[in-house]
């Protein structure tokens, strides 16, 4: 077997920004040279991929802390070789108990705030990770957070964008936040690139959730009471209660104009637990294609597979004109489904087979003017092509629709091992610029509630202990049972429409891997975005500076609203494929 790994940035240098790297045994493709190391060296010392990943994770919520945190979320993938199938790893956050609409309502909120402690639900990565290692992992707690440790306790030097989120983060630090400027202002400045940063407090939280597995072990507990005794400790214990404690006597100013405390409760986290389930999947040319499920964005992946595949792409040809219109035509008629229908399944009734069938996918296609571009958001009716039509929700509807906001970054972990387990995550929340340190701990709050709607009738609308469908999303591939590929990109709304470009230039156009990472792409804010203050911007079709003049301009004719962008920064695609 033959594993090799690939990340992709902005620079473009002729088909390739740099040489794809090979290896026989194992290979991971991180967004940063010091998570990579820690993965590294746990598969030096017998982990599999999951323990790999499972300890990147860990250290990216240390050094990766502008993208990522231990407060926010992790969404996964696994492709267990021993069980010889792919699992959706649930590492969403819930709602707290006491978040209804009326609460927000009656306080003068429009919508649920990007910042502050209000849009927080229940920490995921923890039990996330936990979870992951106990079912498929092969290393104990304390030596997955090692690495994370020593960065957290001993410091790494800070890079350029590291330093980008501080300076954004600068002045809301100085004036309103004492605990983040303590921590990230040390000695109340802003430090230089390659300055070395320490977080101590996030250090010690990790040692506590180590010493609580050692602890179970002393007590003569197996593997598994241990890794359930480190849940334990964090959800039911000492961290749970001043994370509960800080919010709730923290008040923090929201960009919705409040002045609020947080919701969280004690019982919030006492009933939390991340879950394995089936993920969503598609046939595609031959390979199959896997998403977490509609918690999650990535089911619109799969639905634009099932709009192209009755189309001959290799005819239209790569990046032409009348390709990329095809391509942000079916973008825009998957995610306004994503916009009415997805949600938790806990809550609604979202019609799985009706949404990837290919009878209604071949409904939707046939909405496709292929001269001119669209302006409306038009989600379909997939209950006639689902097992159970019966469960249609009452009236339900979609959200107000106004201009939209900029969007934030993510990271990324993908591992595959010489057995052939894979691994794909997306960590992200948790971040510091939206939520002040919760300084006892060393972890910020993440702030993926904010993706709620208050309005009655949508299937997004905020309840206790619901998941909020979050942009974060992952890819796995296998072909004929085997595990080939696993991917993603950061993003926000974009993940999903930068992956399965990458996915197409390989399957559709026979690329090699490297130039499909480097190709240039096209995106599409048509819909609203899942992130305050949920905007859209009808039939604007942003396209990077890489693509010819004549390309841009016959998008216009087509009645596409361009923007030209820069390509890609800082959003870095990671692919991990397995050669047979």
């Amino acid at each position: 077997m033959e594993v090799a790994s690939f990340a992709a940035s902005a620079a473009r240098v002729g088909r390739g920004t740099r040489s794809e790297v090979l290896g026989r045994r194992a290979a991971l493709a991180v967004g940063h040279h010091f998570v990579a190391n820690v993965g590294m060296d746990l598969l030096r010392a017998g982990g599999n991929a999951i323990d790999a990943g499972v300890g990147m994770v860990l250290a990216a919520n240390v050094v990766e802390f502008t993208s990522c945190g231990f407060g926010g979320e992790v969404p996964t993938l696994i492709y267990s070789a021993r069980e010889r199938r792919v699992v959706a790893v649930n590492g969403n956050t819930r709602a707290a108990r006491r978040a209804h609409p009326a609460w927000f309502r009656e306080r003068g909120y429009r919508l649920i705030p990007p910042d502050g402690f209000l849009p927080a639900g229940v920490p995921a990565v923890p039990a996330a990770v936990v979870l992951m290692l106990r079912r498929y992992g092969a290393l104990g707690f304390g030596e997955v957070a090692r690495g994370a440790i020593e960065l957290a306790e001993e410091g790494f030097p800070v890079d350029a964008r590291w330093l980008t989120g501080v300076r954004a983060a600068e002045r809301r630090f100085r004036e309103e936040w004492p605990t983040s400027a303590d921590l990230f202002l040390p000695g109340g400045r802003v430090p230089e690139v390659g300055e070395v940063w320490r977080n101590p407090a996030l250090a010690r939280t990790l040692r506590a959730l180590v010493e609580a597995e050692r602890a179970a072990l002393a007590r003569g507990a197996d593997r598994d009471g241990a890794l359930a005794a480190v849940h334990d400790y964090f959800y039911r214990g000492p961290i749970a209660a001043e994370i509960c404690r800080y919010v709730g006597m923290t008040q923090v100013r929201d960009r919705e104009g409040g002045f609020e405390a947080g919701l969280l409760v004690e019982e919030d986290f006492a009933d939390y637990e991340a879950r394995l389930e089936a993920p969503w999947s598609v046939d595609y040319r031959g390979y199959d294609v896997y998403k977490c499920g509609p918690w999650t964005q990535g089911p619109v992946m799969l639905q634009q597979l099932r709009l192209l595949e009755g189309f001959r792409l290799t005819e239209l040809r790569h990046n032409t004109p009348e390709y990329l219109h095809l391509w942000l035509e079916s973008a825009k008629l998957a995610h306004a489904d994503k916009e009415k229908h997805y949600g938790d399944p806990d809550f609604v009734y979202v019609p799985r087979q009706g949404l990837l069938s290919r009878e209604y996918a071949a409904q939707r296609a046939a909405l496709i003017d292929r001269a001119h571009a669209s302006r409306e958001l038009r989600p379909g009716d997939p209950y006639p092509f689902d097992a159970a039509p019966e469960s249609r929700p009452p009236d339900l509807h979609l959200g107000p629709i106004a201009p939209r906001a900029g969007d934030r970054g993510t990271t990324g972990i993908r591992v595959a091992d010489a057995e052939g387990n894979m691994f794909s995550a997306t960590p992200s929340g948790g971040w510091f610029m939206d939520s002040p340190i919760i300084p006892e701990l060393g972890l910020v709050l993440g702030t993926r509630c904010q993706m709620f709607y208050l309005d009655e009738g949508h299937a997004k609308v905020l309840a206790p202990g619901k998941q909020p469908t979050t942009s974060l999303s992952s890819s796995l591939v296998t072909e004929r049972g085997e595990p080939r590929c696993v991917f993603g990109m950061p993003g926000a709304d974009r993940q999903d429409q930068g992956s399965l470009q990458f996915f197409l230039n390989v399957i559709d156009f026979g690329m090699g891997i490297q130039e499909a990472l480097d190709a240039p792409r096209v995106w599409t804010s048509h819909f609203p975005s899942l992130f305050w203050p949920r905007q859209a911007f009808p039939a604007r079709a942003h396209v990077e500076r890489s693509f010819p003049p004549e390309i841009t301009e016959s998008l216009r004719r087509l009645g596409h609203e361009v923007v030209i962008e820069e390509p890609w920064t800082g959003d870095f695609t990671m692919v991990v494929m397995i050669q047979p």
